[in-house]
């Protein structure tokens, strides 16, 4: 059974980095795009970034500029380097992406880390 497994979350000082990971275990045949969400308390989840699968990125216009999303293709993994950090990124990060398996395709989540940032 496939998962994403997420890491790296914590508490930072504003204008500190963090770098999330979130790998996919459970040998996927192939893995579509890949994206980052949060969402802080009392607020609906937000897209952060995303990363095709040839590796174009595109990015929530609050981050750009402070944060990079990057993938390793044999790792099944997908990287989020958070960089000036600010209060207002506090909240849980959640990674999604689009798996073909034995059953099918579909659409998967991490079980969310969180990120909170002090001022």
């Amino acid at each position: 059974q496939v998962q994403l497994v997420e890491s790296g979350g914590g508490l930072v000082q504003a204008g500190g980095s963090l770098r999330l990971s979130c790998a996919a275990s459970g040998s996927p045949f192939s893995i579509n795009a890949m994206g980052w969400y949060r969402q802080a308390p009392g607020k609906q989840r937000e897209l952060v970034a995303t990363i095709t699968r040839g590796g174009s990125t595109s990015y929530a216009d609050s981050v750009k500029g402070r944060f990079t999303i990057s993938r390793d293709y044999a790792r099944n993994t997908v990287y989020l380097q958070m960089n000036s950090l600010k209060p207002e990124d506090t909240a849980v990060y959640y990674c999604n992406a689009g798996i073909l398996v034995v059953g099918g395709f579909g659409s998967y989540w991490g079980q969310g880390t969180q990120v909170t940032v002090s001022s």
